[in-house]
Formats: C-alpha cells, structure tokens, sequence
C-alpha cells in the first residue's frame, strides 16, 4: 500500500534523527514525519499551480502548530481544543520562515504554504528545530523551486562547554541559548537569549552551530537526490529590464534628490510627485504593465540606496558609516504609571511603561514545555499612525508578539529574581514614530522604565541594529539602519546587551547567509554603538535604578509558613483569604512551599495582613499580645478572635483593671481589644486576659486603665477586588 515508503536516519548531537516518507499526507507538494528522539513533527509544504494576482511579493507562509497530546495534556481552554497559536507557536513559526524564505526565487508569485505539526514531544530533543529540519526537507523533495537545503541546532553553554541541542536538564544550567540555522555554506539566521555572552564567546558558539549543521544539510541533499521531485517551472514577476532601464534613465536624478534627506517625512513628499511624473511618462508606453511601474520605480530607489553606500560610502541622511543618528531619553513621563521611559533615535520613537503586580498577575501558560507561568512580560505595539499611515488597529500581529519577545528576551537576563523582587512585571512599549529599529528602541525604553520604576535590575540594556549591503564578494556593514537602509539593504543584525555583554540577538537576512567575517564585524560594530548608546544617553538621563517604587505602586512583604498551615491560611472555599484581601485592601498569593506575598498599595495594610497570616500561621504562645475582635458574649466572659479560625475566651474577671458585674458593660459585639495569651490547656483552648494586656502596654499602670469599653472601629472607606487564590482551570 504504501510503495513509496522510505526512512532515512542519522544522530544529531548523540541522539537519533530519522526522516519518514511516503505514508503520511501524500497529497501535499512534500511532506515528512520527523522524528527526533521521542519528539515527532509532521511536515509538509504545497504551492499554488499558479501565482497570486495583483501582489508585489512572495506570498510565503509558515504555522507551527501545537497540540497538546503532545505532551499527554487536555487544553485548558472551555472548548478543551487548540485554539490561536501561542506565542512561543508564533516566534517558531518566525525562526523558521527567517532562513528559508531568502532561499526562494525572489520573483516568484505563487503562494507556498508550510506546515510543521508537533505530534510528540521528548524534552530533551528540541521540536523546534526538529520542525526546522523537517521543513526544509520537505521543501528540498517537493517540486517547489527553492536553494536550500538548510538545516538548524541549538546551541548551549553549559559549564564553559558549549553544547549542541542541549537536554532540558542542560538548559536550566545554560548560560546562552542560540538558534542557528544555516545552508552549505553560510550563516542563514541567529536567534539568541544569553546571560551577558562577549562577543567572541558568542560568536564561537556560532561557528559551533554552523559546523554541527553541515552534516544534517549533507544528510538532506542525500534525502532530495534519491527521491526528490523535479522543480517547476514558474513565470518570472520581475519587471521587464528594458522597462526597468527606461524609467531609470528618465527619473533617476529625481530619486537621488527625493532621496537625500534625514527626514522621512520630507522624502515621502518628495518621492510622491517622482511617481506622478513616471505614470503620466510611462503609462502610455506599457498600458498593460502599469502596476509594474511602481515595482520599477521601487528597484530604482533599491539601486540609488545600494550604489551610494558601496561605491561611495554615502547614506542617505548624511552620517557616516559608524554613525548613529541623534539620541534622547527620558523618565517619568507619566505622572500615575508604576515607571516610564521614552527612548529616540532620530524619528524612531519609543514609549515603555511598567506595571508592577503581585505574584497572582503572572501570565499562566499552557504549551509543550515545562514553563508554566510568566512573572515578565513585555508587550510591543505598533499603531499605523508611528509610519504616518492609517489602518484599524487589530491587535498584535506576528510582528508585534516577535518585537516584543526579542525586547523581552534582551531583558530578562538582567532582571531580580522573585526572592529579591517578588513583582509580577508587564512592560507596554508604545512606538510612536518608526524609522527603522523600533524593537531596539524598545528595548532602551525598557530599561529606562524599569530603572525609573526602581526594579532593581543587575545592569542596563541598550540594543541597535547593524545593517549590510553585499555585491559578489563585496560587503559593507553599517549601524543603526534606518527604515530605507532595511528595506533595500541585506540583513537586519539586532543585539541587545550591557557592558559586560550580550543578552539578545535576532538577525533578518535577505540573502543567502553570512561569512564569519561578516558576523564578527556586526558583532564588534554593535558593541562599540550601544556601550556608547549606554554611557552618553541613557545613563545620563537615569544613573541607577530608584530605591523606592512610585507611591502608585503595589508594596510587597514575604513570609513563609509552615506548609501544614496553609490550609488554615487559605481557609474552606478560600474563606479566610479572601477575607483578609477584603480587611486590608490587599492581593495575598500563597505558594506551595509555603512561602507567602503580601501586596498592596499601603504599607501599613500589607503590614496588618502580614500580622494576621502570621497569628494563623504560628500556634498562640503565653505571653503573647493580639489586637482581636469580639464574637461572643457569655455571662461569665468574652469570647475574642485573634487570628480567623482561633478564639479565646476573656473571662469576666479577666475583662478591664476592675471588677466587672456584666460583660455588656465593657465589651460588647466586633469590638476590637487588645489581650494576652495567659493559659492554653491540654485541649488547646486558649484563655486571654484583657486586663493582663493593658497592664503590660507601655506606660500604662493599673490606675491608669480604662473601665470604658474600647472604642468601635469606624467603618472602612473605599473598596478593593476581592481575589481568591484559585488558579484558573488549566
């Protein structure tokens, strides 16, 4: 039945890799089960038999998909099914299009469409680059046109030694974690989180990842030459170069003059009646190819861009090579936010805020790996309005979550950990003018922010991106690329770091891959730009984190108790807890080894719920002295609360400096009095003495007791959500 069966194997890193053929999904253009170790991933890519009309691209797309029974988990969610891609799904998706899409004809219009289904999961095998290498196989045997074969690994630094694909033990001890992939000959994409790496550490980890690469590339032109199919053939979508010629020859000295400027806003007003000239020129001349008169004139700003800056070491907004443009930062912004900062670079402008939360506000995730929760996150938008453009906003898109992550992951590094710093921390960068570079200006604003909001953070972050032009053998580098530079240059090289090293890296190519020599010249460039963004911008406008956190923000105590009193902390049905939330105007979370937070926005009231969680936590010792709250009354004495679920009784005698004929006459119903533990019997009950309390307060003497009852508490003003401390259903 199945006649064109066929399983290729190899190792990758000590482990096992095989690729299966022929059974699954036949129906697709290529289609392979991968199987990793334990992890097995489904993938599989189809073309369109014809090209799309109307676009000026290549319409590529790339899902990798989770499921769940994976990893033996039902979906937490209230239809119990898969819904949209998580955020990891999403940035997976994104590592996986980098490299490959550059290796398709650039002129090609037919819709081409990847699917990486994660089918089973072994921690120790990565699915992501398993889905990687699945990818470009399927690619390689179908007939769709493409220069790969590609492949890519993790690589770790686990005590000094760098390791390929790390195991999941070996990952919570590494010291860096980069994604590379790369075809035959070139680095075709880094995707990188470290703590503090310098550059030539990191950059032998590259060259580490690259050469255990090549044996698995070799292992897929192995895999294609035996039962790869015969590419199609596709109709090019380039302009016709005698048109092309045509319109250069007639509106080039127009575009270089629109060009040339440092505000994008004066060469969009220039540009705009460049095209009205070449229309009214050129549209009679190819009536039937008027929508690729833009693409002509897109070229020609593409080869006035590239021709300056690698013959005449010239950019378009007149600075140097090394050079960045203007910088400004600044705190505090915002009066009534927990911290802000705002970051510029030129006409890229961004705005951070932090929110600081109790452990509770941490984000709950539900995927394929062992992490459960987030106490960090950073969130990156993008409004229409920071291009000067106008669109709906529709919530973040793959761009937005992957800027975001690569910010986040830039910062993560440098941050408390929850002992030193037990917040729940959201980060909001809000781009309010884009010019290129935006998600390295996020990252700036976030460290401003954070400082401003008094996080107290190991060191500054500071990120900038490094562009290149490549002709032949023929490259050129350049820091801080503006918007024009990214569209019509190679590479979009972002890394995020501090003085001692880097924390982030995240490279966009449009060519094949890198040299090393190109590597370590954007590595070295990066370095010296943000030490220089660290030292003579953001340290200027805020030296050091804050001492204190804005008055605004939430005031967090810790404890820790024994574990068998957690039950009694929390209370039946959460009765307890929620009731001290609801006294102290205060969020409680308690974890399972029993440790304890305490947040709120008044120190004395997180004080106050400290005192009562403790009075719970710990049994009642003689001598010790309760502010409690009367419950009952008895003719022959009180009965007073002085922690919830513990009680005692006041007896008459025991009520006030005198003699008492009634209880009434002292006490009476939710009033608050303070007592002292004076007898706990083999029972347990315990028996309070107000009298013994007062007698023992500073300054008070027997004659100077009051015989009135103690006065009722005014009622508490304002109000505070209510929290239990159930976690939501996952």
């Amino acid at each position: 039945m199945f006649e064109n069966y066929r399983v290729f194997e190899t190792t990758l890193a000590g482990r096992p890799l095989k690729v299966e053929t022929g059974k699954m999904a036949q129906l697709s253009g290529g289609s392979c089960m991968v199987r990793y170790g334990d992890t097995s991933i489904l993938c599989n890519v189809t073309a369109s038999a014809k090209p799309r009309d109307g676009v000026d691209f290549f319409p590529l797309s790339v899902d990798y998909e989770e499921k769940l029974y994976a990893v033996g988990h039902i979906p937490g969610s209230f239809q119990r099914r898969e819904g949209r891609p998580t955020e990891k799904a999403i940035l997976t998706s994104r590592v996986i299009d980098r490299p490959i899409r550059p290796l398709f004809p650039k002129d090609m219009r037919n819709d081409v469409s990847i699917v990486c289904t994660v089918m089973s999961v072994d921690p120790d095998c990565p699915p992501e680059t398993t889905a990687m290498i699945g990818a470009s196989i399927a690619i390689s045997i179908s007939d769709i046109p493409w220069d790969g074969p590609i492949s890519g690994v993790v690589v770790g630094l686990v005590d000094g030694e760098y390791v390929i694909n790390p195991t999941a033990e070996q990952e919570k001890r590494s010291d860096m974690h980069v994604t590379v992939a790369s075809t035959a000959d070139l680095v075709a994409m880094i995707e990188a989180g470290a703590n503090e790496i310098d550059n030539d550490t990191m950059f032998e980890g590259i060259m580490k990842g690259h050469e255990a690469n090549q044996q698995i590339v070799e292992f897929i032109k192995g895999i294609q030459a035996e039962i790869g199919k015969p590419k199609f053939a596709f109709e090019s979508n380039d302009p016709d170069p005698e048109m092309f010629e045509a319109i250069k020859e007639f509106a080039i000295e127009d575009v270089r003059f629109a060009l040339d400027t440092d505000d994008k806003l004066v060469r969009d007003e220039r540009l705009r009646p460049v095209y009205d000239k070449v229309h009214e020129k050129f549209d009679e001349v190819y009536p039937e190819l008027i929508a690729k008169i833009d693409e002509c004139l897109y070229k020609l700003q593409k080869y006035v861009v590239r021709r300056w800056l690698l013959d005449d070491g010239k950019r378009v907004d007149g600075r140097g090579i090394n050079d960045m443009r203007p910088l400004a930062a600044e705190v505090d912004l915002l009066p009534r936010v927990h911290g802000s900062g705002m970051f510029t670079r030129g006409q890229t402008q961004v705005l951070t805020t932090v929110t600081l939360g109790s452990a509770d506000d941490a984000q709950l995730l539900d995927g394929l790996d062992d992490e459960t929760e987030k106490r960090y996150m950073h969130h990156y938008n993008f409004p229409s309005y920071s291009v000067g453009e106008t669109k709906p906003s529709r919530g973040p898109g793959r761009r937005e979550i992957g800027h975001g992550a690569l910010a986040e992951r830039a910062l993560v590094p440098v941050l408390p950990s929850k002992e030193e710093f037990p917040y729940t921390m959201r980060l909001v960068s809000e781009v309010l003018s884009s010019n290129g570079s935006t998600s390295q200006a996020s990252i700036c604003g976030s460290t401003l922010a954070l400082m401003a909001a008094g996080v107290p953070i190991k060191a500054p972050v500071a990120g900038i991106s490094c562009g290149l032009i490549t002709e032949g053998d023929r490259f050129m580098t350049m820091v801080d690329i503006q918007g024009l530079e990214d569209f019509f240059g190679d590479m979009d090289f972002k890394v995020g770091g501090t003085h001692k090293g880097i924390t982030a890296i995240q490279m966009d190519l449009k060519v094949h891959g890198l040299t090393p020599a190109i590597i370590k010249e954007a590595l070295e460039k990066t370095y010296a730009a943000r030490v220089k963004i660290l030292d003579e911008v953001m340290l200027k406008a805020i030296p050091a984190p804050r001492e204190e956190l804005s008055p605004y923000a939430p005031k967090m105590l810790t404890t820790k108790i024994d574990v068998d009193k957690i039950r009694e902390v929390i209370g039946k049905g959460g009765s307890v807890i929620q009731k001290i939330q609801a006294d102290f105007c205060c969020d409680v979370t308690v974890e399972e080894d029993g440790t304890i937070f305490i947040a709120a926005v008044n120190t004395e009231n997180a004080k106050r719920a400290l005192a009562v969680i403790e009075t719970i936590a710990k049994d009642p010792e003689i001598g010790s002295i309760y502010k409690g709250k009367v419950t009952r009354l008895m003719t022959f004495g009180a009965f007073v609360e002085i922690a919830p679920g513990k009680e005692g009784l006041v007896h008459i005698s025991k009520l006030d400096m005198k003699r008492v004929e009634r209880v009434e006459d002292v006490v009476s119903v939710g009033d608050e009095i303070i007592v002292k533990v004076v007898e706990i019997d083999e029972q347990g009950r315990i028996n309070l003495s107000r009298r013994d309390a007062l007698m023992q307060m500073d300054g008070l003497t027997p004659e100077e007791g009051s015989d009135e009852p103690a006065a009722r508490p005014a009622p508490r003003q304002g109000g505070f959500r209510r929290r239990d401390n159930r976690r939501d259903d996952r």
